[in-house]
């Protein structure tokens, strides 16, 4: 599909690899698949078409600052002749996400918390300096907050690679498009999902002949 839009429109694609454990992504594709998705992408289009997405950045105790690290810098390796950005973001708790990990800590025997700002603020600065030495610029997406030197504002839709609905946000131009309770992964993280069940009865009536996501009359 990507092939027939190219001669017709400008794309970027956003690509998100993290390789989080099985407890915190439980259907997203295996960490090996993704780099060489990737990689098969910037090799179709260029990497300039390819933005790679870290995020977003979890703290749990199967992912504390020391693993996120560790797997950042294994990525950068896997990924940096493929692309030459990457976009993180810190997670965003919200009442959703804090009920979906609560719920996967659970069932999954492990535990999340929402550190303080200096701890988020000292694994960004090693994460930035661990992409420079792989050749990445990395860049936060809407959270100003902890912007800092080294540290680019992320746009994920940017004037310098094609030509701002969210009041932190970078981006050029964007429309946001999607529904909540429409998607079936059931990541632990998810603040878009209240319920996987009605995710799952939504996606069993999807006609993909209408431009809604979750059957007639649910956008």
């Amino acid at each position: 599909m990507l092939h027939d839009l190219r001669p017709r429109w400008p794309f970027v694609v956003q690509y998100t690899v993290t390789g989080y454990p099985r407890a915190l992504e439980t259907s997203v594709m295996p960490v090996e698949r993704a780099v060489a998705t990737v990689q098969s992408l910037a090799h179709a289009f260029g990497r300039r078409a390819i933005v790679w997405r870290y995020d977003p950045i979890v703290f749990t105790s199967l992912t504390p600052p020391e693993w996120h690290l560790r797997t950042f810098d294994q990525l950068c390796r896997s990924l940096s002749g493929a692309v030459d950005e990457v976009v993180v973001s810190l997670a965003h708790i919200y009442r959703k996400t804090a009920r979906n990990l609560a719920a996967a800590g659970q069932r999954h025997g492990f535990t999340w918390e929402d550190p303080d700002a200096a701890v988020k603020r000292e694994l960004l600065l090693r994460m930035v300096a661990c992409a420079a030495d792989h050749g990445l610029n990395l860049s936060l997406c809407g959270q100003a907050i902890f912007q800092e030197p080294g540290v680019l504002e992320a746009r994920c839709i940017d004037a310098g690679r094609q030509a701002k609905p969210h009041r932190a946000c970078g981006c050029h131009q964007s429309r946001d498009i999607g529904a909540y309770d429409t998607c079936t992964q059931g990541c632990a993280y998810c603040y878009a999902v209240g319920s996987r069940e009605r995710a799952k009865a939504r996606l069993a009536a999807h006609d993909p002949t209408t431009p809604f996501l979750g059957g007639p009359g649910h956008a």
